[in-house]
């Protein structure tokens, strides 16, 4: 009998369930999510989350709103009478949905929204009148203050590509962290864990990038749990910087040194044009990276080869089609 190969399992994200398709919004509606989160939610293991009917809010329900004097605690309160206060279990329900998915590697926010906004959400003053949009959601806080490594990113920012980019890959990373911390942490295990990101922290944080170097320089001197920790914060924390052209350019011309001896002279011209291209906007980042592949493919190094930079996501999400 034919055995079918089986597929590793996707990364789990959550998602506010009102933009995956659930009527669940205070008015009773859903909201329609933009194209860039639909192609999202078909790449990843999906779970949809309501803070606000999961702490036992109606469908449909009196609206609430961010309250709160600049500087001070801004708590949840009814629009209507101010009445009644739900940031705490807002706050707590965050712990909630982390015990019912404890594998989750991201989570896509509700844009504005009090409860699962990312940021700029609206706050009001006591008398009602809105003073600034400077906050963020109650239980959009408390996910972030829950779990520090989790990639978080509303529908709104997503439109971005660079923020885009930048969470597709803190989510595989952190899903690849995952299966590393179940296999067992040991010194080897995280230097060559690192030796497979170094491209792609380089593409987005050169300090860290340096950073994470010396912090594994003795790895079997350290505590291999505190050291875990230290490493994979700042690996995550450097993904959270945008990667330019420029900084991608870098780490083109650093992968491409590597085939200086097994190129022809055309070759290597005509890769360094592409990089070129790239990086003064005439050409999207997949392009000079598809050369580099057929160049790998012919060439093989095997240090190249586990290089996360090269295919940090599956290519159908076409993240780096882009202009």
């Amino acid at each position: 009998m034919h055995q079918h190969a089986t597929q590793p399992p996707r990364p789990v994200i959550g998602i506010g369930a009102c933009l995956a398709g659930q009527e669940v919004r205070y008015n009773a509606q859903s909201k329609s999510p933009n194209s860039h989160v639909r192609a999202l939610t078909e790449a990843f293991d999906v779970r949809p989350f309501c803070p606000e009917v999961g702490i036992g809010m109606g469908i449909p329900r009196p609206p609430i709103h961010l309250v709160g004097s600049d500087g001070g605690a801004v708590r949840a309160l009814d629009v209507e009478s101010h009445s009644r206060d739900y940031t705490e279990p807002l706050a707590n329900y965050a712990h909630t949905v982390l015990a019912r998915a404890p594998r989750l590697c991201g989570y896509i926010l509700v844009k504005g929204s009090p409860s699962c906004g990312y940021d700029r959400v609206k706050r009001f003053a006591d008398n009602g009148y809105s003073v600034a949009s400077d906050t963020r959601g109650i239980f959009a806080s408390a996910l972030a203050a829950a779990d520090p490594l989790l990639p978080l990113e509303d529908d709104g920012r997503l439109n971005d590509p660079g923020l885009r980019e930048s969470f597709v890959s803190r989510v595989y990373t952190y899903h690849d962290w995952r299966a590393l911390c179940d296999a067992g942490l040991g010194a080897r295990a995280l230097v060559d864990f690192y030796s497979r990101y170094k491209y792609l922290v380089m593409a987005h944080h050169v300090p860290s990038y340096k950073a994470l170097g010396r912090m594994l320089a003795d790895a079997g001197k350290r505590d291999i749990d505190l050291l875990a920790q230290e490493f994979i914060h700042t690996l995550m924390a450097a993904l959270t910087e945008r990667a330019t052209q420029r900084s991608h350019s870098n780490v083109l011309f650093h992968l491409s040194g590597y085939l200086k001896r097994q190129l022809s002279n055309d070759e290597r011209q005509r890769l360094k044009d592409l990089i070129d291209q790239y990086r003064v906007g005439e050409l999207p980042l997949i392009v000079p990276v598809t050369l580099l592949k057929h160049h790998f493919a012919n060439n093989p190094n095997p240090y190249i080869d586990q290089q996360v930079f090269m295919a940090p996501y599956p290519d159908h999400l076409r993240l780096r089609n882009h202009l």
